[in-house]
C-alpha cells in the first residue's frame, strides 16, 4: 500500500511508502495511477540530472569559446558573467580536494 496526497482537483502530488501528515489517501502499488506518477517521477529525476550535466557542458564550450577568441566574457550579460565567475572560483575553492572529484565533476571517486 502507498500513501498519497491530491491536489483539490484530484491530481496525485506526492506518494509514498510510509504515511505522512498530510496525506490524503492510500493506493495499492500496482495502481495505474500510481505506476505513471512514479515513471513522471523518475522521468523528471533524469531530467533534472541531464541539466545539470548539460550545464557544465556549456561552461567548457563557453571556456573553449573564449580560449580560441571567438567570445570575450564581456559579450556575455552581466548576470552571465557572474554565474560563470561563481562557478569558476568554486572551482577554485576545491582546491587540494579537487583530486576527491571525478573528471566529470559528477561525484566522488
Amino acid at each position: 500500500m502507498l500513501y498519497i496526497k491530491r491536489d483539490i482537483d484530484g491530481r496525485l502530488l506526492r506518494v509514498e511508502a510510509t504515511a505522512f501528515d498530510d496525506m490524503t489517501g492510500e493506493l495499492p502499488d500496482d495502481d495505474s495511477e500510481v505506476r505513471a506518477w512514479l515513471a513522471a517521477q523518475d522521468s523528471l529525476a533524469h531530467l533534472r540530472q541531464s541539466d545539470l550535466e548539460m550545464v557544465r557542458v556549456l561552461e567548457d564550450l563557453i571556456n573553449a569559446l573564449i580560449d580560441k577568441g571567438v567570445l570575450r566574457i564581456t559579450d556575455l550579460p552581466d548576470s552571465a558573467q557572474a554565474k560563470l565567475a561563481g562557478r569558476s572560483r568554486a572551482r577554485n575553492a576545491l582546491g587540494s580536494t579537487r583530486l576527491l572529484v571525478d573528471d566529470d565533476d559528477t561525484g566522488v571517486i
